[in-house]
C-alpha cells in the first residue's frame, strides 16, 4: 500500500533507520524496502518547500519571485552535510573534503524568509566550494538582476554579492585590524555594533539549518552522495508543511488549570 510505502521513507529519513531493520519491522524482504524509498523520496523531492496558501517554491528564481512579491527580507547561508569518504581510486575525491569542517561533506544552499521558515534547500555541490561560488552557480546573481527590491542577508562568506546585485545581498562589514581599532575607536564601535545587529537578524537562517540536521539522514548521510539533493528536498518539504500549519486555537476551557471547567 502507498500509505506503508509512505511511512517507511518518513522512518528512514527521520531517524536513518537501516532497511534491514525496517524490513523486519514491515514483516517484508529488504529489496521491498529499498524499492519503496527509492519511489517515494523523488515524490516528497519534488513537492519542495511551501508558504502561505499552500503554494510551493521549487527553485531559486520561485523564492527570489517571491519575496520580491511579498517584499519580505531573505536569510541565506550554506550548511554543510557529512558524507561517506570516496573511494581511493576516484579522480578529484580530495574535492569533497570541506576546508571549514575538515571532513568529506556535500554543500546545500539555504534560503529561508526573515523568521527563519525555509524556503529553498538544493544545489548541492562538493563541500571544497566556496559560498559565494555555489549562490553564482545557483542562479543567484543572475535572478536577482530582474528584481530591484529584494533583501537577502548573508554571512561574510558571500563577500562582494553585494556589489554585484546592486546591494541586494547584504553582508556583515568588514572588521578592521588590531592597529586600525587602536586609531579609529569610535569607528570600530560602530562597525562592531553594526555586525551585531546584523547577525541577529540573521541568525534565523541558522536555526532553519539546524532543524534539518534533526533529521538523522541529514545529520550525516550515509547513501550515494547522487541522491542528497533528493533527500535534502524532502526534509526541506516536510519541514516547510510544519512550520506553515495552521494550528486551532486553544479553548478557553483547555487553558484553565487541572479540575477546573469554569
Amino acid at each position: 500500500m502507498f500509505v506503508d510505502r509512505l511511512l517507511v521513507t518518513l522512518v528512514h529519513l527521520r531517524h536513518a533507520t537501516t532497511h534491514d531493520v525496517l524490513a523486519a519491522w514491515f514483516g517484508v524482504d529488504r529489496s521491498t524496502i529499498t524499492r519503496a524509498v527509492n519511489e517515494i523520496r523523488p515524490l516528497l523531492a519534488e513537492r519542495c518547500c511551501r508558504i502561505e496558501s499552500g503554494v510551493r517554491l521549487r527553485t531559486v528564481a520561485d523564492v527570489i519571485a517571491y519575496l520580491d512579491h511579498v517584499r519580505q527580507t531573505g536569510l541565506m547561508d550554506a550548511t554543510e552535510i557529512r558524507v561517506r569518504r570516496p573511494t581511493k581510486r576516484r579522480a578529484g575525491r580530495h574535492q569533497f573534503i570541506s576546508g571549514k569542517s575538515r571532513c568529506n561533506a556535500m554543500k546545500a544552499l539555504v534560503i529561508t524568509d526573515a523568521q527563519g521558515r525555509l524556503l529553498f534547500c538544493g544545489a548541492t555541490c562538493r563541500g571544497s566550494t566556496a559560498d559565494i561560488t555555489q549562490a553564482r552557480q545557483a542562479g543567484v546573481v543572475d535572478w536577482l538582476a530582474h528584481t530591484w527590491g529584494v533583501e537577502i542577508l548573508t554571512d561574510a562568506g558571500y563577500q562582494g554579492l553585494g556589489a554585484q546585485t546592486a546591494g541586494q545581498v547584504i553582508t556583515p562589514t568588514q572588521k578592521h585590524h588590531k592597529k586600525a581599532v587602536e586609531r579609529m575607536q569610535g569607528i570600530a564601535e560602530l562597525r562592531a555594533a553594526q555586525r551585531k545587529a546584523h547577525n541577529q537578524r540573521r541568525v534565523r537562517v541558522e536555526h532553519g539549518s539546524g532543524h534539518l540536521k534533526n533529521w538523522r539522514s541529514l545529520t550525516r548521510h550515509l547513501g550515494r552522495r547522487e541522491i542528497l539533493d533528493h533527500t535534502l528536498r524532502a526534509v526541506a518539504g516536510l519541514l516547510s508543511d510544519h512550520q506553515h500549519t495552521d494550528r486551532p486555537t486553544p479553548s478557553p476551557i483547555a487553558a484553565l488549570p487541572a479540575g477546573r471547567t469554569r
